[in-house]
């Protein structure tokens, strides 16, 4: 016979349990011997078949709680222990570690008839044996029957109790898990985009720079001045390290950012978190020009963070996402029509952006050191517009004139 859980308890429960089931079937056999009955070899004979056939199925895997196994051991045991009854008047205590047996094996439907019927058969053992009729010959096996029922509900009451904090226990050290793997994450992201920024403000723009004004020495040398062709070879050098410089901040944008352009990132956003009840779309103006790491990394961060603001608090049904490509910057537009939040709402608390309180002030940090600007504008059931303005380079400002 095994049970649920073995913690110590649950052992020592079950050694007592054994003890005393086969503590009483050998006091009932020394009992009907030292007292000289007529059927005394009979009674020793039962109490031995019943202490084995109990010891058989304690020591058997199959006998388990609610199995069919477990209902036929604790059937012959009842029929054993009922010829026991008939024999010796003593064999009614064994009873009670039956109690026991039958609510811990049946079900509690099956269990609690099955305690009622042992009650009734200990009681009418007295009336079988002649011995005198007094209240304690119900009350005794009444009460038994009730302590046992007792202690196997309380006992199912702290076992489930136990599993459930087991349960929470493995969920709260999984999610612990989880977090330390998010923030270690999240810290190896940041710590790229910040390795990228710095190469982009620092070595990048330092040889860019190096690189013009070589090409403008360059042009304002002769030909066949003997200068002129160091300087193109430093330019060249120039040239060679500022291309592997920009492959290091390449290498270090964020994963959204590696298979393709801000555009295809920004589209595979909007198709990530398109659901059923929300629909986001996504749209260019203007000629798309290469933008710096920096500026990618914070345009696609923020539409993040918007987007998920809409997801979790908004409650819209669309939203769309507009990147622009003016002359002289370039904006992102996010555009909801969720419930909104009032002009009185301290930003990053209204409804549409979150309860935290650290999105808002996040975009506005990561514009501001861009030298771009956020706005925010929103009434409660009008929805919400999240825009970030940045100012272009002077290289990709150039190039958007050019190409138009």
């Amino acid at each position: 016979m095994e049970t649920r859980v073995h913690p110590p308890v649950a052992a020592a429960l079950r050694l007592c349990l054994h003890a005393l089931l086969l503590g009483l079937l050998a006091l009932a056999a020394v009992k009907a011997v030292s007292g000289g009955e007529p059927r005394a070899g009979a009674v020793v004979a039962a109490s031995c078949v019943l202490a084995a056939v109990y010891a058989a199925g304690a020591l058997a895997p199959a006998v388990q709680p609610r199995t069919r196994a477990g209902a036929l051991w604790l059937a012959v045991l009842g029929a054993l222990w009922l010829v026991l009854l008939l024999l010796s008047p003593d064999a009614l205590w064994v009873a009670f570690p039956l109690y026991f047996l039958q609510l811990h094996l049946l079900p509690m439907r099956w269990g609690l008839p099955a305690v009622a019927a042992t009650a009734a058969a200990a009681i009418a053992s007295f009336l079988l044996h002649g011995a005198e009729v007094t209240p304690g010959t119900f009350i005794g096996p009444l009460l038994g029957a009730a302590v046992a029922v007792a202690t196997v509900v309380g006992y199912d009451a702290l076992f489930r109790e136990s599993e459930r904090r087991r349960e929470l226990i493995e969920e709260l050290v999984s999610t612990r898990a989880e977090l330390a793997d998010a923030e270690r994450a999240a810290g190896t992201l940041a710590e790229r985009e910040r390795l990228a920024r710095e190469i982009h403000d620092t070595l990048a723009q330092g040889l860019s720079s190096i690189q013009l004004l070589l090409r403008a020495a360059e042009r304002t040398l002769p030909a066949d001045a003997p200068a002129t062709a160091h300087v193109r070879r430093a330019r060249e050098a120039a040239q060679d390290n500022l291309a592997e410089a920009r492959r290091f901040v390449r290498a270090l944008t964020p994963p959204d950012l590696e298979n393709g352009s801000l555009a295809a990132a920004l589209e595979r956003l909007t198709a990530r978190t398109t659901t059923p009840a929300l629909t986001v779309q996504f749209a260019v103006s203007g000629t798309p020009v290469e933008l710096p790491t920096p500026y990618e990394v914070a345009l696609l961060r923020t539409a993040q963070s918007a987007l998920a603001n809409t997801v979790q608090h908004a409650g819209a049904r669309r939203a769309e996402i507009t990147l622009s490509f003016m002359d002289t910057s370039v904006s992102l537009d996010l555009v909801d029509d969720g419930h909104g939040f009032a002009e009185g709402t301290r930003a990053g608390t209204g409804p549409a952006t979150g309860t935290s309180g650290f999105g808002l002030p996040a975009m506005r940090s990561r514009a501001r050191s861009l030298g771009g600007t956020l706005s925010v504008e929103s009434a409660p059931e009008q929805g919400t517009a999240v825009a970030l303005t940045l100012p272009l380079p002077l290289t990709a400002a150039r190039t958007g004139q050019d190409a138009a």
